[in-house]
């Protein structure tokens, strides 16, 4: 596979929105958030892993408002109804493949209860997310298992975000190209303070990709045909947001709805097999002088601006992948795709 590093969207000179970037673009901008990654790869067959979001500290005795917006209910968010009543989050968000959720919510319940301050823990709520990668991978042998889980948890860190075929990601499949994990921030100002949003997607869904307003597929860009469509069951896209303003979770859960709003920007089909999820977390436990719903809207515009950058991430950081059953599904190349961004539209001046 290729090695070497790829351009995100700011790379390449393309902005989404009028809010500044945080200092690294991505959801570990967010004070007290870090992330890991173990990728499963084995023979052309595997293409799979695990992704963890995990804020410090976080645990049943230290629960962080949370909300949960459902897009399309087709998935296996493990963790929701807890979620949804309380709105409170007690561990980390892992995102793994479909076949596989079940075996990392077990992991993850495992690495949970030997946490200081779990010892006498009887209830916990693990939340896990998937995305279905068996276009490219074998994903009945459900290869993720409880040693990738403590490996993606146990080396999660602050810093640059890994993107693309790594982790969760390595065997999706977005807008007809290869995808994978995408992140990026914002950093709103709301009244007179300016607080951190970041998000982190785990791309998988269908539709025609648009970027800037204009219309790409693998055949306009040259690449060959166009992919065939995977079976409904294999769409999905989960995201996960994080910020440090402090709301509660009725507004968490308005910042989740925008987060899956976002991806219509990016063309998505929203299908009938897609299970479109967002899970949004405070860093604060216990928020003191919240935001009024009044001044939420500058945050709303942060989400959809992140969401939409980091679909495009996850496409540009990702690989041509050959997996199971010797498909192929090609990269985003980044010199095509700022040709077409700089091609004159129809009508437009020449």
């Amino acid at each position: 596979m290729d090695q070497h590093p790829r351009p995100r969207a700011r790379d390449l000179g393309i902005v989404i929105g009028r809010t500044p970037a945080g200092p690294l673009d991505a959801i570990t901008d967010v004070p007290g958030v870090r992330v890991g990654h173990t990728t499963v790869r084995r023979d052309a067959d595997v293409h799979s892993g695990v992704t963890a979001v995990v804020p410090d500290a976080v645990g049943p005795g230290t629960p962080l408002p949370a909300g949960v917006f459902t897009g399309n209910g087709y998935g296996k968010l493990i963790g929701t109804t807890q979620l949804t009543e309380l709105g409170t989050l007690e561990t980390p968000v892992l995102l793994t493949s479909t076949l596989s959720a079940f075996r990392v919510a077990d992991a993850l319940v495992g690495w949970m209860l030997r946490r200081p301050g779990c010892e006498e823990t009887q209830s916990l709520n693990p939340v896990v997310g998937e995305c279905n990668d068996g276009f490219l991978s074998d994903i009945r042998s459900r290869p993720v298992l409880e040693e990738h889980v403590r490996a993606a948890l146990d080396g999660a860190s602050g810093g640059p975000v890994a993107e693309g075929c790594v982790g969760a990601g390595t065997g999706t499949v977005a807008l007809g190209f290869k995808a994978g994990i995408g992140t990026a921030s914002r950093t709103p100002d709301v009244g007179d303070r300016r607080f951190t949003v970041g998000v982190l997607v785990q791309a998988n869904f269908g539709g025609t990709l648009r970027v800037l307003g204009r219309t790409l597929t693998p055949r306009s860009l040259g690449l060959g045909p166009d992919v065939a469509a995977p079976v409904a069951e294999t769409g999905s896209c989960m995201i996960v947001v994080a910020t440090d303003a402090p709301l509660d979770a009725r507004q968490l859960t308005r910042v989740a709805r925008r987060a899956v709003f976002a991806l219509a920007r990016t063309g998505a089909a929203y299908s009938h097999g897609s299970g479109d999820y967002a899970v949004a977390f405070g860093t604060r436990p216990n928020p003191r002088a919240p935001v009024a719903d009044t001044e939420l809207g500058a945050l709303f515009e942060a989400v959809l601006d992140g969401v939409e950058e980091a679909v495009l991430n996850s496409l540009l950081a990702a690989t041509t992948t050959t997996g199971v059953h010797g498909r192929t599904v090609p990269a985003l190349p980044a010199d095509l795709l700022l040709d077409v961004l700089a091609a004159p539209t129809a009508g437009s001046p020449g």
